[in-house]
């Protein structure tokens, strides 16, 4: 292995740099980010905590290449999505990261096995194999034999669980999960969390997930709480 190859390969999956972000409400600037700091190893898991308004959304979007920061840098596997154009920023998404939502954001016209597939198509996968990947990642969800079924065929834990299959039917090295739990019941909501975590052990991609549940929080290995617009760590 060459010497920048094994740089390479010891890159964090997400690296934040005196990240900021502002927005202009009229005559008033709004700074909602300020000098955040994060890196995030492969593998690793990490609950984002924060307070309504505190900036976690932004934050996600940041992280996620939705958007761009005000000031300093997100580095996605190494690369910096706001120096990149609108089409390079969607392959880098598509290829680096997965993400989960509170509400799952499927296509209501499409079966689940369309849903999850959707990915690996966009990105002009073979049809066959990407509707391979995505039956097999639907049954390792449990959803094997709901594959036929439209999302309002389906209960709310298994469209969430869905949701989980096509974030990760790409194997992203980072997921981003935005209240993936929020919208379920207690039961559904630790299924879910349950599943999510077993994939992160399993396959190894890293998890951020951004959460107001501190219960979900302490099941992962970091814990970070936005105030201020900094990311401050909570230590056990």
């Amino acid at each position: 292995m060459s010497e920048s190859e094994a740089t390479s390969k010891n890159l964090p999956v997400l690296a934040c740099t005196d990240l900021g972000k502002s927005f202009r409400q009229g005559p008033v600037t709004l700074t909602v980010l300020a000098g955040l700091q994060l890196s995030v190893q492969a593998g690793e898991t990490v609950a984002i905590l924060g307070a309504s308004g505190s900036g976690k959304t932004t934050l996600l979007q940041l992280m996620g290449a939705l958007d761009v920061p005000t000031t300093g840098q997100v580095l996605i596997g190494g690369e910096n999505p706001a120096l990149l154009g609108e089409a390079a920023r969607g392959w880098l998404r598509n290829r680096q990261l997965g993400f989960v939502y509170q509400f799952h954001h499927l296509l209501p016209e499409f079966t689940a096995l369309e849903n999850v597939a959707m990915p690996l198509l966009i990105r002009h996968d073979d049809r066959r194999l990407a509707f391979e990947s995505a039956r097999l990642v639907l049954e390792r969800v449990g959803l094997g034999a709901r594959l036929e079924h439209r999302p309002s065929e389906l209960s709310g834990g298994e469209r969430q669980r869905a949701a989980v299959a096509r974030a990760l039917v790409t194997r992203p090295p980072l997921v981003l999960a935005d209240e993936p739990t929020g919208n379920l019941d207690s039961a559904n909501a630790n299924q879910v969390l349950e599943l999510m975590l077993e994939l992160n052990r399993e396959w190894g991609s890293s998890l951020v997930i951004v959460t107001h549940d501190g219960v979900l929080a302490e099941r992962l290995q970091r814990r970070l709480v936005l105030e201020d617009g900094k990311l401050r760590e909570l230590s056990d």
